[in-house]
């Protein structure tokens, strides 16, 4: 479980293609203290696990299923990523739930600058598009936003402060680019409960 606070930005060192997979090794730099074998990192915003160590560097196997449902597969050396630590308990939840699990893959669409702040549009995809509500929670690429504002054809847009804007990947990406969408944990869960029961299915626990 994450928060969706982005603790620092990786770059990606290494990039191994295996039979099926692929192994990324990401430059944690201080994040990777506390860090062991095992270990779950949101690696921008899909949960990752560290199979390897190499100094501040960490690796990440990637399946076919993960890279099927995520951008990874076009990743290259050099790209960066956000990254966080799986909440520990007693951490304070600053953002709100976040999985680690790639619901589905959006796009950025354009940005409006409001002096040092600005605002983003997206376009989400259909699997999310019902869990988005203006001020409900969503998850781009590992980072905790706010929707701001919903439009037609599954587009929404988010306010972004400075902090976010200077911290976190969001901030130089280039337009038309592809993201990686979570929808708000809770909402998931009323979701399914709402459709099971409009389709008569048993709801109970």
């Amino acid at each position: 479980m994450f928060t969706g606070l982005v603790q620092s930005i990786a770059r990606v060192t290494r990039r191994e293609e295996q039979p099926a997979g692929l192994r990324l090794w990401l430059d944690l730099g201080s994040l990777v203290e506390g860090q062991q074998l095992g270990a779950s990192i949101s690696v921008a915003g899909c949960c990752l696990t560290v199979v390897q160590f190499d100094g501040s560097e960490a690796s990440f196997d990637l399946s076919p299923e993960t890279l099927d449902r995520t951008r990874f597969r076009g990743i290259q050396v050099g790209d960066q990523l956000n990254v966080e630590a799986a909440l520990r308990a007693g951490d304070p939840l600053g953002g709100h739930f976040v999985s680690g699990h790639v619901d589905g893959m959006g796009r950025f669409l354009s940005r409006v600058q409001q002096g040092e702040y600005e605002v983003q549009r997206f376009e989400a995809p259909q699997e999310i598009d019902a869990l988005l509500v203006p001020k409900g929670s969503v998850t781009i690429d590992g980072v905790s936003l706010t929707v701001a504002e919903l439009f037609a054809e599954n587009q929404f847009s988010v306010a972004l402060i400075p902090e976010t804007l200077q911290r976190t990947t969001l901030g130089g990406m280039p337009e038309s680019s592809s993201v990686h969408m979570e929808g708000d944990v809770l909402g998931k869960f009323v979701h399914a409960y709402l459709e099971r029961r409009g389709s008569g299915r048993n709801t109970s626990v």
